[in-house]
């Protein structure tokens, strides 16, 4: 019975040992999350970025590798990348395989660490607009300020030299602000009058770039992960959709649509593609946020009650007061709104930025409706050809043509005589033929009862001379 006993204790003990090794096998075995930025940086990029990183926290992996190849993008959308990766909880690392300029720049050194393929670049951060020139101070102010920040989140090295100890920063804030502010000058790294671009071997000299790598395969080599499980990030349609929706290009020209259309829609009667066509655009630009949970419903209401009484101030109220500018008001709310992720007035967690932002798209969308109406109107709907000719009355109605909106037997009484049957100063009433007609003297004051004479008749009305004896 003992022998038994001892062997079955043995067994179990011989099992637990092996569950416990096979545990620490499996726990040595990393979980890496892949993801790329190999386009423009833009709304799409943020919303795969947010993707990935929720499904990398989900699986519990234990780096998060960015691949990355771009020529930069939009500031505002490189900034929420940015701080998305310095909040992380997950070792952020990217490997740029050939560009991270601009945009790419600034998102490449918020990382854990920068691995580079010999001959990739880094830098250039200068914000420029859409043609490629370069944008006022106020925005490269905010550039090198966020730039700079960046790199002061990667903290100090302490350096020990002798018996002197330093601290050092891990990346150089004013190396960083070389790459948006061409006015800086730092000794054996970038002269006045250039923006600064590192190279490969430039930035891993200045301490922008942890080492030179070809793949990913060595990038993990470099971070001591020898064994891995490799996720990767792989976008759905909806993402891209999505991305393509809330780009602030797309969504000022859906306000743009949405408010031009309405106002066509005012100018003809009965339902048709103006209205149609504002309803496509009002859907196309609500629905992705309110999917995402940033549109509410409170928020789309704004935006409704405000048409409504934008139209009680076309048909029902003369004029325009309280009801056209609060209607216009409440549009422009529930637009700018729904684009934030706000708790009812609270915009705390959105910071100003995002709202001046989203206000700005709202606002230039409301303009560019405004010009595209003028102009639409003026050229299209006023023109005697083409489009404007098949949906618009230009005809004019002309007496000489026979169009007359009054009796046309009037026209005959030119010529006639008659009597003032009331004074005319210089309208009033004069008796024909036994017929009492309204007149008007072509000069001065006729007295009643004076002989007249029909001279001409013109836009619906007789004009009389005073017969002189």
């Amino acid at each position: 019975m003992y022998r038994k006993f001892a062997l079955l204790f043995s067994l179990l003990f011989s099992i637990l040992v092996f569950a416990q090794n096979t545990e620490v096998i499996n726990d040595s075995v990393k979980k890496v999350y892949t993801f790329k930025i190999f386009r423009e940086i833009g709304s799409t990029s943020w919303i795969h970025t947010q993707e990935a990183f929720a499904e990398a926290e989900a699986m519990n992996a234990d780096v998060i590798l960015l691949h990355m190849n771009t020529y930069g993008g939009q500031v505002v959308y490189a900034d929420s990348i940015r701080t998305k990766i310095l909040n992380s909880p997950i070792p952020v690392h990217v490997f740029i395989d050939n560009n991270a300029a601009s945009a790419g720049a600034l998102i490449s050194i918020a990382c854990d660490s920068i691995y580079m393929r010999p001959g990739a670049n880094i830098g250039a951060a200068t914000v420029v607009n859409q043609s490629g020139e370069k944008m006022p101070d106020k925005y490269q102010s905010y550039m090198r300020s966020t730039i700079r920040a960046t790199a002061e989140a990667h903290g100090k090295d302490t350096v020990v030299v002798g018996n002197d100890t330093t601290y050092v920063w891990r990346r150089d804030p004013h190396i960083a602000e070389a790459m948006v502010d061409e006015s800086i000058y730092i000794e054996g790294v970038i002269d006045t009058g250039k923006i600064l671009t590192f190279t490969t071997e430039e930035a891993i000299l200045n301490g922008f770039c942890e080492g030179k790598a070809n793949n990913l395969k060595e990038v993990l080599a470099h971070l001591d992960i020898e064994e891995y499980e490799m996720y990767n990030f792989e976008p759905s349609f909806y993402d891209g959709l999505k991305g393509f929706l809330t780009s602030p290009i797309l969504q000022g020209i859906l306000i743009l649509i949405i408010m031009g259309g309405i106002y066509f829609e005012l100018q003809t009667p009965g339902v048709g593609f103006p209205l149609a066509a504002a309803g496509v655009a009002a859907i196309l630009y609500f629905a992705p946020l309110y999917i995402d949970g940033l549109a509410a419903n409170w928020e789309i209401i704004l935006f409704v009650v405000g048409l409504v009484l934008i139209g009680l101030e076309v048909f029902v109220i003369p004029g325009f007061g309280v009801a056209g500018v609060s209607g216009i008001t409440l549009v422009v709310l529930g637009l700018t709104f729904s684009m934030l992720d706000n708790d009812l007035f609270d915009f705390e967690p959105v910071g100003f930025n995002k709202l001046l932002e989203a206000l700005g798209i709202v606002l230039s969308g409301l303009f560019g409706s405004l010009l595209a109406i003028i102009y639409i109107s003026k050229k299209i709907l006023t023109s005697n050809s083409g489009l404007g000719a098949r949906i618009a009355l230009t005809t004019e109605e002309n007496v000489e043509l026979g169009y007359i909106g009054v009796e046309a037997s009037l026209k005959e009484l030119v010529g006639e005589s008659g009597t003032a049957n009331t004074t005319l100063r210089p309208s009033g009433k004069v008796e024909i033929n036994d017929e009492v007609y309204d007149a008007v003297a072509e000069t001065g004051y006729i007295e009643k009862g004076t002989d007249i004479k029909v001279s001409r008749f013109s836009h619906g009305q007789l004009y009389v001379v005073q017969i002189k004896k």
